[in-house]
């Protein structure tokens, strides 16, 4: 029988794709920072909400509501956005979080300028002021959509179909994983999962190979999410060791899969510009240029 844990694919040794890491090519997310102090930010009117009359309770409040809402959708632009310059074939994010942001910011600031001092000038200013300023420290969304030279659109369509599918089942495994409660199971999980992701960038380069890949990340990856799921209630409730070894020599079987067919797809890709490349010589040979000539002015 053939040895899963001490051989060239095992979590511990050898070197395939799996050394990379867990975090192999993870960038730190511009969610954090600046966009928690915009959650902090508006929380003193509550103080104020409650401390002036019914008016100044409704405003406030109102302000409240509108700044909190502004931060959750300046933070969700941004991970839209992280998700979008990530890949190489993407879909604009449907709803201009960020800029929604921007819009309930100056508005949120508008209203509590208001509320402190019922004047019209100077809550103009805060709305216009805090709008610009969001919009300067947070930039715009992305706009259109993000494809590759020569490729339809139908084309581009169908591989972001794809990938947003795979991607929810990449982020449902990642979830599951985590009521087992095992540390060593949820870094062979990303280690898998970033064999997965390989594929799903080879696709996004080259979109012909959908066809080739699409049993890889539709059904053998729904089947991996649905033994992730199951393995996690049970390993959770009896912390049985069959059936974490079981679940571990299943991921080992995928990633072999997934590389070699990921491999296999990237071979046919250098095939097909190799037979490219070969016409095209032919063809000017026919026209009498040759190509290692250099042309003369």
């Amino acid at each position: 029988m053939a040895q899963k844990f001490g051989g060239k694919y095992s979590p511990d040794g050898g070197d395939s794709p799996a050394d990379r890491g867990a975090y192999h090519g993870a960038r730190r997310t511009r969610a954090g920072g600046r966009v928690n102090l915009l959650f902090l930010a508006p929380l003193p009117l509550i103080w104020a909400a409650f401390t002036t009359g019914p008016t100044g309770l409704v405003l406030n409040l109102v302000a409240l509501g509108a700044l909190l809402l502004a931060a959750w959708l300046t933070r969700e632009g941004i991970l839209a956005q992280e998700a979008y310059e990530a890949r190489k074939v993407a879909r604009a994010p449907g709803f201009p979080r960020k800029m929604a942001g921007s819009l309930l910011t100056g508005l949120g600031l508008g209203v509590a300028g208001y509320a402190a001092g019922g004047e019209v000038l100077a809550p103009v200013i805060y709305a216009v002021v805090g709008t610009a300023l969001h919009g300067f420290s947070f930039g715009l969304d992305p706009m259109k959509d993000k494809g590759m030279e020569g490729v339809d659109k139908f084309q581009t369509d169908r591989v972001a179909r794809v990938v947003d599918k795979a991607e929810s089942y990449l982020k449902g495994m990642t979830d599951a994983i985590k009521r087992a409660g095992d540390r060593q199971a949820e870094a062979r999980l990303e280690r898998f999962q970033l064999s997965v992701r390989d594929m799903l960038r080879t696709v996004e380069e080259d979109p012909r190979d959908l066809t080739a890949a699409r049993k890889y990340l539709g059904v053998y990856l729904m089947g991996a999410r649905d033994a992730t799921v199951k393995f996690a209630d049970i390993y959770a409730r009896s912390r049985d060791a069959g059936a974490r070894s079981d679940y571990m020599m299943l991921l080992t079987d995928l990633e072999e899969n997934f590389v070699a067919k990921t491999r296999k797809l990237l071979a046919d890709n250098n095939s097909d510009l190799e037979i490219e490349i070969g016409v095209l010589r032919d063809r000017l040979a026919r026209e009498g240029i040759r190509v290692d000539e250099t042309p003369t002015e």
